[in-house]
């Protein structure tokens, strides 16, 4: 370190909180220099050659000299394979029990010497040294993974194939196998496409490059495309080809990096180059699930294995405003009253750090805010729900009554010595609750009550990677840390990436039972594979400019592929005050996204709409009212999300995966079936060209019709930008008496069409009804049918349709 770092950490967290950030890094150095063992001497490993194998239900073990592989087909066909005794579980992103084997799924010798499971939806085929290969029925290969290299001490590495035998067996008890540092490589087809990661802000598509697996809360106070790692990072892949779809995850929770390396077609040569994926993990268990098919089935079967989307409440789909630094009940009154007298809806505000009494988790600043659950009621009346921020750290003091009860529930996270570790966040000195102890999840759980006697209505989880100030170094825990792991005991370096997601089952289980008739409304910063069974997630503190817009999108297509669909950014971005244009693009984005929230930092610029003009102001109010509009159709899809694992928001090439001019658009996406979203990314745009997928599209502005695949160019005029209906689409809409009506978009002659709507049934746990429409023509007009039991039935109610003048309009 030297004195620059010093003044950097002085300026960003005050003098006071700097130099403690600096002692506390010097801290963790010490305690990780004691606490964690020097790497010595290590030796390579890999399977070496086959010897046999033993069938089981789904699949078998294979064994090698030096190793041995368990694999197992699921009944839905999702692909299980784990090295030296690794199983399926325990994890922590497994929604519960592993799925049953596929009984049908046979084991079998292959004809180079190895073996291969054979099953309805896939084969799996397993080279004579230890290539797993994952090939659709008819034979064409989606992955092949190449033999795995392991390294491990040298006085641990066994000797000889009866040796490794009986390590496996006995590690391999509790499911997590030998866990030394490890390298597995990948290659997929040529033409594939890499997609996934968690929350990247150079996608959706990812480059050439080196990703790391550690979950990061970024220097400097705003990030833009090129920072990596984020907030939100998972061993996830998923890969488009032209052979097929398929995902892979790693359950590893180490950190780790993953090499993507795009291939390159022969031009006709026949000398394709192989595209390529390495994932290499600094400890804990290699093993893998692969699930293939098409984009939905693959969604729907990683939603099966991770655990269905939390549904937020219906309010929760409306737009929302936060600022970190409202700094009085005052002044939240005054926000709150700017958006009623100009007539702008608003369904939530959210109260950041400055709130609390000294920024301390669970308090109330009595001087700033005296009648808290007062104004939430106030605002309640008015249809805003107040959101409450909640972090991890809490502060280390004995007159902190949480820090108090937390201390004497044993629930915070220890070094090896047995001590509390401490670190630097807003509070000073704070300890950290240990979120994979079940006892600390339900203590931690419990402090909801305030909050809710508060009169907050949801959370939002912040610094929780977990972050602790430093001006060099990891800005977390030390990597000694002790953690319970759920019994299983373990350090910071299995458990640093799951802690956001462990928070987030803390909060969310706490709420149900505090609150059971109500669905709870949570969103993280950070978290895993398997954060979608507690809610969703959000940008984190994305800088102000076009390339944090863009990055803004990224980020939500990337999560939604990864399995959590609900998500948005800090529209506007985090820092700094961006210009008219700027905003108005943004807030326009942020209203076809799932989490539409606008935010800003302290020292930021404001972010109310009314702060950027006239012009914006009324261009500001068209995309709210637009966003109002749809609201049962976000209804819908939240629905769908959950029932399925499909996004709110899909890339262009979700329903034609094999067009490979869609594979490669990144700055529009599909919201739904329904409409296709092209979001103005640069200034001074007037006009931009869109990337359609196959059939007929509606500008829903003009109504003009296109027709796909192809480019189109469209206008984006300031007051908006293009949006388009699928011809033959059916969704639901607001209408103008504030019931909910159909919107019906013509098919195009001999086509027929049609979509899916849910209904809202309010904030609790009502199961949904899903409603089936088909559309047709006859006669010049546009016939709509709803699917049931029975048959098709002429529709009851209220149905606009759109774009019939088009279609009358045809030769």
């Amino acid at each position: 370190m030297d004195g620059r770092e010093l003044v950097r950490s002085v300026r960003e967290f005050g003098s006071v909180r700097g130099l403690r950030a600096m002692r506390s890094a010097w801290r963790q150095r010490r305690t990780d220099a004691r606490g964690l063992p020097p790497r010595g001497a290590e030796r390579a490993r890999v399977p070496g050659q086959v010897q046999g194998a033993e069938p089981l239900p789904g699949g078998g073990i294979i064994r090698f000299a030096r190793s041995e592989l368990r694999v197992r087909v699921a009944s839905g066909g999702t692909v299980f394979w784990g090295w030296d005794g690794a199983g399926p579980l325990p994890s922590y992103a497994l929604a519960g029990e592993a799925p049953e084997p596929d009984p049908r799924a046979v084991l079998e010798p292959d004809k180079d010497g190895g073996w291969r499971v054979v099953a309805e939806r896939v084969t799996v085929r397993v080279s004579r040294h230890g290539a797993v290969e994952i090939r659709t029925p008819g034979g064409v290969m989606l992955r092949r993974d190449l033999p795995p290299r392991w390294w491990e001490p040298v006085h641990g590495a066994a000797g000889a194939a009866g040796r490794a035998s009986a390590e496996t067996a006995t590690e391999g008890a509790q499911g997590q196998g030998r866990t030394g540092r490890w390298v597995q490589r990948s290659e997929v087809p040529a033409d594939a496409r890499f997609f996934g990661l968690g929350g990247r802000a150079s996608g959706p598509r990812l480059r050439d490059g080196t990703y790391r697996l550690w979950n990061t809360d970024p220097r400097g106070g705003g990030f833009g495309p090129e920072e990596d790692p984020l907030y939100i990072t998972m061993p996830v892949q998923l890969v488009v080809a032209d052979a097929g779809t398929h995902l892979a995850f790693h359950d590893n929770s180490w950190d780790g990096q993953v090499t993507l390396r795009e291939g390159e077609e022969g031009a006709g040569s026949g000398h394709d180059r192989a595209g390529a994926s390495e994932v290499r993990m600094g400890g804990g268990p290699l093993r893998c699930w692969v699930v293939v098919g098409t984009p939905a089935r693959v969604l729907h079967g990683w939603a099966a294995l991770t655990g269905a989307p939390a549904l937020p409440p219906s309010w929760a789909l409306g737009p929302q405003h936060a600022r970190w630094g409202f700094g009085s009940e005052r002044e939240v009154r005054r926000v709150a009253a700017g958006y009623r007298e100009r007539g702008l809806p608003l369904s939530a505000l959210h109260l950041d750090i400055d709130h609390y009494d000294e920024h301390q988790v669970f308090t109330v600043d009595r001087e700033r805010f005296p009648g808290l659950p007062g104004l939430a009621g106030e605002l309640r009346e008015q249809g805003v729900r107040l959101v409450s921020i909640v972090d991890p750290a809490v502060k280390a003091d004995p007159g902190n009554r949480v820090y108090a009860a937390g201390r004497a529930a044993g629930a915070f996270v220890r070094d090896a010595a047995g001590e509390e570790v401490r670190g630097v966040v807003w509070p000073g000195d704070c300890v950290y609750p240990d979120f994979t102890d079940p006892a600390a999840r339900q203590w931690w759980g419990g402090l909801y009550e305030e909050r809710l006697a508060q009169g907050f209505s949801g959370v939002w989880h912040d610094m929780n990677e977990p972050v602790s100030f430093a001006p060099f170094g990891d800005r977390t825990l030390p990597r000694s840390a002790r953690h319970t792991l759920e019994g299983r005991g373990g350090d910071h370096r299995e458990a640093h990436n799951v802690y956001g997601l462990a928070m987030a089952r803390a909060g969310y289980e706490g709420l149900r039972r505090l609150r059971p008739e109500e669905r709870p409304f949570l969103f993280s910063r950070s978290g895993w594979a398997g954060m979608q069974r507690y809610g969703g997630t959000w940008s984190g503190d994305v800088a102000t400019g076009w390339p944090g817009l863009r990055a803004s999108l990224s980020l939500v297509m990337g999560l939604g592929l990864c399995g959590v669909p609900y998500s948005g950014p800090d529209v506007g971005g985090f820092d700094g005050s961006p210009p008219p244009e700027l905003f108005l693009r943004w807030f326009q984005l942020g209203a076809y996204l799932p989490l539409f929230r606008t935010h800003a930092a302290i020292d930021a610029g404001r972010r109310e709409p009314w702060e950027f003009g006239p012009e914006v102001l009324e261009h500001a109010r068209v995309a709210l009212a637009e966003r109002e509009r749809l609201r049962p159709y976000f209804v819908t899809l939240s629905q769908l999300a959950r029932l399925t694992g499909a996004p709110y928001v899909r890339p262009v090439w979700w329903g034609a995966p094999e067009d490979r001019a869609l594979r490669d658009c990144e700055d529009a996406f599909l919201l739904g079936d329904a409409l296709l979203v092209a979001p103005v990314m640069e200034r001074g745009t007037r006009h931009r060209a869109v990337r359609l997928p196959r059939g007929r599209w509606y500008d829903t502005a003009t109504g003009e019709a296109h027709e796909g695949p192809g480019q189109v160019l469209l206008g984006a005029p300031l007051s908006r930008i293009p949006v388009l209906a699928r011809a033959g689409s059916v969704l639901a809409v607001r209408g103008a008496d504030g019931g909910t009506e159909l919107e019906a978009w013509a098919p195009a002659a001999g086509r027929t069409g049609g979509g899916l709507v849910v209904r809202d049934r309010g904030d609790g746990w009502e199961s949904a009804e899903i409603e089936r429409y088909t559309t047709r023509l006859a006669d010049g007009r546009v016939v709509v049918e709803r699917v049931t039991d029975e048959g098709a039935v002429a529709v009851e109610g209220p149905v606009r349709v759109r774009g019939l003048a088009e279609v009358a309009g045809q030769p």
